[in-house]
């Protein structure tokens, strides 16, 4: 009498989107420079590459620490897509904050440029047609308790000169676009491909900082940027003319040389673009600048591999570092 062992790829769909991006990333060459973050000694811990998708799925299920503890331990495609066996142990909550600690924000960068890399060297993104904007991330505290304290101290204003000293997330300040829309948190800017709506640059600042200041941060070397009215400036213009690129940035109404028509023109070719910003959470995850960089980082990296599928993109192949 045989006995049936059931594998647990026997209970994924053959055309699951985690099957699609296990053909489509090589996740083991991708991971390789996490390698130097691991120690020798000890007890072994789960492979790199493990880590590396379990991070990549929590953004792109949007999943807190302990929601992501239970997906892995309930989903049967997330434990596929990360590699562990039916009966297999998978990490617990605290897992995930201790392996943030122990990559960081620039080996994260890494991850991140390496795909870029790839990416241009498939031809799937270039700097000839780039879309620009920023969008708002709204703190995970509040700011009451801190409300509280000033008056204690005896200021009379809660803003970005005194919310430094007290905020409970010392590096997010308050900011505004337009005359109704006001957080407290960062913004995200990003430099997106007009060919494939790939994201290819993406940085964090506090929120007081304007879109135009931001712009140095993800401006290409070349090619015509798409921009709207929050990149009118000098400070733009000067940075687009340092890089080589020419101006696509829609004017204001009161400016000299606005042409209505031609702003209207590029308003029709920024939209289909400025959907990308509505897969990004609307909150930060974590506190300070670089953490909120490194979330920031992933979300593109989701965004980035799903964008692959829909567009049928060859499969992208990483040397181990």
């Amino acid at each position: 009498m045989s006995i049936f062992i059931p594998r647990i790829e026997d209970f994924v769909k053959a055309d699951h989107t985690y099957r699609a991006l296990l053909k489509l990333i090589d996740f083991e060459g991708l991971s390789g420079c996490m390698k130097g973050c691991y120690s020798e000694n000890g007890r072994a811990g789960y492979p790199v590459a493990t880590a590396l998708k379990a991070m990549v799925l929590q953004h792109i299920e949007d999943l807190s620490d302990r929601e992501m503890e239970r997906f892995l331990q309930e989903n049967l495609a997330g434990k596929y897509f990360c590699g562990f066996a039916l009966d297999e142990k998978t990490p617990d909550h605290s897992y995930f904050g201790s392996l943030r600690k122990r990559i960081g924000t620039e080996k994260v960068a890494e991850i991140f440029n390496r795909v870029c890399q790839e990416l241009r060297a498939k031809g799937l993104i270039s700097d000839i047609f780039t879309f620009v904007d920023a969008t708002s991330l709204i703190s995970k505290y509040s700011v009451w308790a801190e409300r509280d304290k000033l008056i204690k101290q005896g200021e009379e204003e809660l803003n970005n000169q005194t919310i430094g000293k007290v905020g409970a997330d010392r590096q997010a300040r308050f900011g505004c676009k337009g005359k109704g829309k006001f957080w407290y948190g960062y913004k995200a800017h990003a430099a997106v491909d007009m060919k494939h709506g790939l994201i290819k640059k993406i940085a964090v600042t506090p929120a007081h900082v304007p879109d135009r200041k931001g712009l140095k941060s993800i401006c290409p070397r070349q090619g015509m940027v798409f921009a709207d009215k929050g990149y009118c400036g000098k400070s733009a213009e000067v940075e687009l003319k340092r890089r080589g690129c020419h101006s696509g940035i829609i004017k204001r109404n009161n400016m000299a040389g606005k042409d209505f028509r031609h702003d209207k023109w590029l308003t029709a070719v920024r939209m289909p673009y400025e959907g990308i910003f509505s897969k990004f959470s609307e909150r930060t995850r974590y506190r300070g600048t670089a953490k909120t960089q490194m979330q920031m980082f992933f979300e593109a990296l989701a965004n980035n591999f799903k964008r692959l599928i829909k567009i049928s993109a060859p499969p992208l192949q990483f040397s181990t570092v």
